[in-house]
């Protein structure tokens, strides 16, 4: 997959995972990588500067097998960027449908 579709994604598919659960960095990028191919060189500097801009905060949990692990939980202003993310998502996809389909033609 291109990769510059695939930043242009990234964001609300990270939003969207830890909209129904908090996550490790390791555990997202496994998750993820089922559905599209990426690296952790990906996901964590997203995933700073998600934690810089207050859409998300983290926690150190107990892990099984060695160190706490740093959890990622989305914040309010998270769920709010994620919502706003869909709708301007969904216009984008619209309009890139029609122009595929219709030629860019206006109806």
């Amino acid at each position: 997959m291109n990769v510059q579709l695939k930043k242009g994604v990234m964001e609300i598919v990270v939003l969207s995972m830890l909209r129904r659960k908090d996550f490790y960095g390791y555990e997202l990028v496994t998750e993820i990588s089922k559905y599209i191919e990426m690296s952790e060189g990906t996901i964590y500097p997203l995933l700073n500067r998600f934690k810089k801009d207050g859409l998300v905060d983290t926690y150190l949990a107990e892990s099984h097998n060695g160190p706490p692990r740093k959890y990622y939980r989305i914040t309010d202003s998270g769920r709010t960027e994620f919502k706003e993310s869909v709708k301007e998502w969904q216009e984008f996809n619209k309009a890139v449908q029609k122009l595929m389909q219709e030629g860019g033609e206006p109806q």
